[in-house]
């Protein structure tokens, strides 16, 4: 009895060339994708080693400093101080810290803690500093703010903070700990691990960026439920 085998072998070789290309192509696609990532990772880096803290800052209706860094918190203060915003809400307060412990803490003006100081209690990250200032630049009508915090942070809260703070203008108040321009993020260890770690993060929100947040409530209705502390509902 003679059996033909020419079809099966046929189909096995086609469908094994077909693993191939497709194992390929998936080669291919890594590689690529590791070399955009490895490239973006090294244009971040060079963007956020080489910002500086603005000497003129335009003024605004607001500023708002996200916790993190006690230079940040210094920073928003002196802003406030000179002038160059009516209000400050400082983001992402620890909730056991009060109002009196986080000024003594900052050096702050009492009158000026009283009059023009909001804390935010609520906010355990990036994108809970953008809802609960947006709930604020709301509640204040707003039109224009200051944003400060670290310079290595500032591109990932730019990000999150656009996509909800519509209507007011955004301006960037970077705080630079360490000057780290001209390659120097590289030959330390401890910048490039945050560097790295910031950009990761960075990347997750440009991807979630694509993705809808949600409808979009009336204009009267606040999109966001903010846990603020103002000065008339303090207590030391």
């Amino acid at each position: 009895m003679e059996l033909n085998l020419s079809d099966s072998t046929g189909a096995g070789g086609r469908g094994g060339s077909r693993l191939v290309a497709v194992l390929r192509l998936s080669v291919l696609a890594a590689a690529i994708a590791a070399a955009v990532f490895a490239a973006g990772f090294g244009l971040f880096g060079t963007y956020v080693s080489e910002m500086t803290t603005p000497d003129d800052v335009q003024p605004a209706d607001a500023i708002i400093v996200l916790t993190g860094g006690q230079a940040r918190l210094d920073a928003a203060l002196d802003l406030l101080k000179t002038g160059k915003g009516k209000r400050l809400l400082i983001s992402g307060v620890n909730p056991i810290a009060s109002r009196e412990q986080l000024r003594l803490a900052t050096g702050g003006d009492k009158a000026l803690f009283s009059c023009c100081v909001d804390i935010d209690n609520a906010a355990l990250d990036t994108i809970g500093n953008a809802e609960e200032s947006t709930k604020w630049v709301q509640s204040h009508d707003y039109g224009s703010v200051i944003l400060v915090t670290n310079n290595y942070h500032m591109p990932r809260s730019l990000l999150e903070m656009s996509r909800l703070v519509e209507i007011a203008e955004l301006q960037p108040y970077p705080v630079v700990n360490t000057r780290l321009d001209r390659g120097g993020w590289l030959t330390k260890p401890e910048a490039l691990r945050v560097i790295f770690t910031e950009y990761t993060k960075y990347v997750a929100a440009l991807a979630r960026s694509v993705v809808p947040t949600g409808e979009t409530p009336a204009d009267d209705e606040p999109r966001y439920t903010a846990t603020i502390r103002r000065p008339d509902a303090a207590t030391p």
